[in-house]
This record gives structure tokens, sequence and C-alpha cells, in this order.
């Protein structure tokens, strides 16, 4: 029991911090791309998908979708009017906008806070920040580059393939990305390696689920623009994840060598 409280402890520090860190940082970088990408939604057809929850490369900076703008063209009669659809309730630009993506990112970052520290301890924990520097990397590496490779960060009114298989692509690349990782710096064996190797090229060589048309009103500089914000603010996060997971675990497990025997 006292494992897991201490898991969880030292995890909900760090997602809380690396959270607020990551929403600052989206409120600068990404945001006002978004809001632009949503001005160009409105004026053309809004085109809309379903973005997935943990699949989207950046699960944490997604906005709501915006209404459609009205057709040019003369009001058809009452009787042959589409009926409205309802998009549903979404938290209003400006200050509630910005709590509730707070909220989603502490969430967020205390849920992968949780698989960090669970999987470093297997490896003999994370012992101070410059480890957990090389955690953050992994990090990184799994859950934003790697599957970024195939479906990256997607803008409003942008196409994107069926939600299902983009979702089995994903879960897929991170653990094919996290085995052959691991594969590579804890089993020093060069088959194993090799192993490692293509496991992390394979996802790559059946690739993502594409669309059937690329056709958006999104400028390409500014999917462009977005792709490297949310790659650098991603990158961000995990340094921060991991390092405050090496500093709180280091400042409370004093000597001991796992959190199984620490916060006693």
């Amino acid at each position: 029991m006292n494992l897991f409280r201490n898991v969880v402890f030292v995890a909900a520090i760090a997602g809380l911090v690396a959270g607020v860190a990551l929403a600052c940082m989206q409120a600068y970088a990404t945001v006002p791309l978004i809001l632009k990408a949503e001005v160009y939604e409105k004026a053309g057809d809004g085109h809309h998908h379903d973005h997935a929850t943990g699949a989207n490369n950046n699960a944490m900076s997604s906005a709501a979708p915006a209404d459609n703008a009205m057709s040019s063209a003369a009001p058809a009669p009452a009787e042959a009017a589409a009926p409205v659809e309802d998009e549903g309730w979404a938290p209003a630009d400006g200050f509630e906008r910005f709590a509730f993506n707070v909220v989603a990112n502490i969430v967020t970052g205390i849920g992968f806070a949780l698989i960090l520290v669970a999987v470093s301890e297997f490896a003999g924990g994370i012992g101070n920040w410059r480890q957990g520097v090389f955690w953050g990397l992994a990090g990184f590496a799994v859950f934003t580059l790697a599957p970024g490779l195939g479906l990256p960060p997607e803008l409003p009114a942008m196409p994107a393939a069926e939600l299902l298989p983009r979702q089995v692509w994903w879960f897929s690349t991170v653990a094919a990305t996290a085995t052959g990782l691991g594969l590579i710096a804890f089993r020093r064996s060069l088959p194993l390696a090799i192993l490692g190797v293509a496991l992390i090229v394979a996802p790559h060589i059946v690739g993502a689920p594409q669309p059937d048309s690329f056709e958006t009103a999104i400028p390409e500089g500014l999917h462009h623009q977005f792709v490297v914000a949310v790659t650098l603010t991603d990158l961000v996060f995990w340094l921060v994840l991991g390092v405050v997971v090496g500093v709180v675990r280091g400042r409370f497990t004093g000597t001991a060598t796992s959190l199984r025997g620490s916060f006693a």
C-alpha cells in the first residue's frame, strides 16, 4: 500500500507542475493558432472531424469546433431548410477556456506522471533531475515524437481519417516504441537491440491511417507553425515532468532505493 501511495504522491506533484506549465505555454504558443484556424473554419465549408483523446498528438490543446459560416447564397424556403444542429456546450473564450484547459492539462499530466513513475521504478527509479531529463526525453519520444511522425497535430477544419483506425495506430505505435526503447536501453544484447529498432520502425512502415482527401481551408504555413508549437511545448512538458519527478522522489526518498520504503 505504501508503494501505491508514494507513486501517486510523486505523480500528483509532478503532474500538477507540468500541467500548469503546459497550459501557460499553450496560451501563448498553440491557442492563438487554434483561434486563427477557427476563423478559417467559420469562413469555409466547416469540415469537422473527431479528435481522439490521447490519440490526438496534442490532446491537451484541442479546441471546441466553431459554428459553420452561413452561406452567402439566398436563403432557402423554411420547409426546405436543414435543421440546426446543436453542438453542445463549450467554454467561453478567455479566462473560462484557459481555466478548463489548465484543469485538463493537470489531469493529463498526472496520468502521464503515473505511467512515468511506475515504469521507472522497475528500472530503479528516477533518482535526481538529471535522470529525470532522460526519462522525460523517453516519454516525449514515445508519446509525442513517434506518433506525431504519422499523425501530426491537427487544427480545426482539417481532414482526418476515421477515429478508430487512428486510435489503433496511435496506441500500437506508443506500445511498439516504448518496448523498442526498453529493449535497447535495458537489454544489453545485440539481437534484442535489433528487435527494438525493428519495433520502433514497424508502425511507420505500415503507415498511419490517412484521410481520403487532404483538401482544407487551413493554410499550410499555419499548420506548420502549429505542429512546431505543439512539438516544442510537449517537449518542455515532458522535460518538466521528468525533472520534477526526479526532484520530488530524490527529496523524499532520502537513502531509500525505491518508493516502496519511502514516505513511511
